[in-house]
């Protein structure tokens, strides 16, 4: 195996009642847990989300109210998800821009204060994308050789993440192994926020990277636009995201 590992590494995969960061609720959540001694440990966990799973999404992961509604909340097992988690890495498939934010606004609802951006995060859609352009069932066929049975299954989308990116290192001798540099490869942007809503310049300065002040320095625009930051701080934007502006702003009130 040339992935180099120094802590475990936690690929994951949600399920989810929908698309929405801020509101939507996970139904299902599975983690493989590789070590660094090459052990393998698997764990999958339906949640009930205290809200209907809207029929779209049911028609995506065949989860129904009825499948969950005798489980745990995500309020039970925070707690213990939370000292999985404690220590270790974590890899996904579009996982920086949806999976991450979307548990990590699962933790603050729970009440844990779990920061989960101090894990080192590797997007393995990013490698893909940046080599071939195309889907996680498309990943699997074309890395792995194999069909991914099971799609949007958490743990077989979970699996085939694993078995994605062990193959993409095999395949690819100028992608780093080492797992610090993988997930610096593996962002798509120098992001400051997990989500990429603020990222870095060439100078090191925080820019807005959507909306309508998109590619403008976030420091020139909390001083011209002060509605903007309650604008953020009211919106349906993910904690860290939030939590990123406030340090900005933090930071220049200190500078005056």
């Amino acid at each position: 195996m040339k992935l180099q590992l120094t802590r475990p590494l936690v690929f994951f995969d949600l399920e989810t009642t929908g698309t929405n960061i801020s509101n939507d609720r996970i139904v299902e959540i599975s983690l493989v847990k590789l070590m660094p001694d090459g052990q393998v440990l698997e764990k999958t966990r339906r949640i009930n989300p205290e809200m209907h799973i809207p029929e779209e999404a049911t028609a995506i992961h065949h989860i129904t109210d009825e499948d969950v509604a005798k489980e745990p909340t995500f309020r039970q097992v925070a707690n213990s998800l939370a000292q999985l988690l404690t220590g270790c890495d974590i890899a996904g498939f579009n996982s920086n821009r949806f999976d991450v934010p979307l548990l990590d606004q699962e933790f603050e609802r729970a009440g844990i204060d779990f920061d989960i951006s101090r894990a080192r995060m590797i997007d393995v859609q990013t490698i893909y994308h940046k080599k071939e352009p195309r889907t996680l069932v498309a990943a699997y066929r074309y890395y792995c050789g194999k069909e991914l049975e099971g799609a949007h299954g958490a743990l077989a989308d979970t699996r085939a993440t694993m078995e994605v990116l062990l193959a993409q290192l095999e395949r690819y001798d100028d992608v780093p192994t080492e797992v610090g540099a993988l997930a610096e490869y593996a962002s798509a942007n120098r992001n400051v926020d997990i989500a990429g809503r603020l990222v870095f310049d060439e100078k090191g300065r925080e820019v807005i990277n959507f909306g309508k002040y998109k590619g403008k320095l976030a420091e020139e625009v909390l001083a011209k636009d002060p509605g903007y930051y309650s604008w953020i701080m009211q919106g349906d934007f993910p904690r860290n995201t939030k939590n990123a502006f406030t340090r900005i702003r933090l930071r220049m009130k200190a500078c005056k």
